[in-house]
């Protein structure tokens, strides 16, 4: 393929375009797994080639639990990624963690149901570890980032991700909160370990929008976009200088994530 980049981006709720990249080119890829969430805009950034692909399609016309995760990873891989980054919506299961703030996750819990977690396949076991699940190169740019340019940021978050496309019931939400997790969304999981079994360094950036339903305030889609359109600009201000701040080399975990995996 001729095509090529370093960077990947999956653009989260809000985030459809890719303002970002100078000389730019949309592609599709045909991949193993079916049809991506839509075409993948591949441009340069200060030296950096970057590949953007909106995670919910340009329109937001694909619902969190129809996502293709495993044809996105694997055409961001075809391209030669090595790092994503993926902004995304939460909502916060603590007081402490407000509307508008940024989380970053380092832990996640599973509750999802229905999605293909692997790319594990009749032939081919893979047993990958996610103890730790995000790339700590990628963590510490984030970090840097959102201190630079004075954004409140909670680090060492937990992340529930849920099934979706619904909201949970008060009594989820409050279990959830039981469990000690900090934030609550529907796209972290399997995107993170899929990027670890194609041996891609990953870090979730989360947008917090709403108090989830445990704070007696049902939540609305409209209020989450509403949010969500205050902190676009701040999530693409950090998205460009982030790119900046990624090392050039890995010295990480993540690009031997399969030495240890397979059978």
């Amino acid at each position: 393929m001729e095509q090529k980049a370093e960077i990947g981006i999956f653009g989260g709720t809000g985030i459809y375009d890719s303002e970002l990249l100078q000389e730019s080119k949309e592609i599709s890829i045909d991949t193993p797994y079916g049809k991506t969430s839509d075409s993948i805009t591949i441009g340069d950034y200060k030296g950096r080639k970057v590949a953007f692909m909106p995670r919910h399609g340009k329109k937001h016309a694909i619902s969190p639990h129809m996502i293709n995760f495993r044809a996105n990873i694997w055409a961001f891989k075809e391209l030669g990624v090595t790092r994503i980054l993926a902004p995304s919506a939460v909502g916060s299961l603590k007081e402490e963690l407000k509307p508008s703030d940024f989380a970053l996750p380092s832990q996640f819990l599973d509750f999802t149901k229905s999605r293909i977690g692997s790319f594990s396949e009749d032939g081919r076991v893979i047993h990958i570890s996610v103890a730790e699940p995000f790339c700590p190169e990628l963590q510490e740019a984030v970090l840097q980032t959102a201190q630079s340019q004075n954004i409140k940021i909670h680090k060492n978050c937990t992340y529930v991700c849920i099934e979706g496309p619904r909201f949970s019931t008060k009594a989820e939400s409050k279990f959830f909160r039981t469990t000690g997790a900090d934030i609550i969304g529907m796209t972290l999981v399997p995107e993170c370990q899929l990027a670890r079994e194609a041996q891609i360094c990953y870090v979730s950036i989360s947008t917090i929008t709403d108090y989830d339903v445990w704070a007696e305030k049902p939540v609305t889609a409209k209020e989450v976009l509403e949010t969500l359109s205050k902190n676009v600009e701040s999530i693409k201000k950090m998205l460009a200088v982030i790119l900046e701040k990624i090392p050039k080399t890995r010295k990480c975990y993540c690009e031997r994530a399969l030495s240890e995996a397979e059978f």
